[in-house]
């Protein structure tokens, strides 16, 4: 391996160890096995979605929940309701 690589590697490592200050998400989608099914999950510009009823109804839900509590630091702004 070169030391140009070696170099990159251990760049890549510290911004890792530093995540949630280098980090900051803009848009995902992420399937999220449920107990009962698999649902679909987006993040765009601070708004969720999930394809579950319980989202559709309320606007939040434990899959988009959980993922907030993953991501903790590192989603950008979440638009007021």
């Amino acid at each position: 391996m070169d030391s140009g690589m070696i170099g990159k590697i251990e760049k890549a490592k510290r911004y890792a160890a530093e995540g949630r200050e280098r980090f900051q998400f803009q848009s995902f989608t992420i399937n999220v096995e449920g107990e009962n099914n698999t649902h679909c999950v987006n993040y765009r510009d601070g708004e969720w979605a999930c394809d579950c009823n319980f989202f559709q109804s309320r606007g939040r839900c434990s899959h988009t929940m959980a993922l907030e509590f993953i991501l903790e630091g590192m989603l950008s702004a979440t638009k007021e309701e």
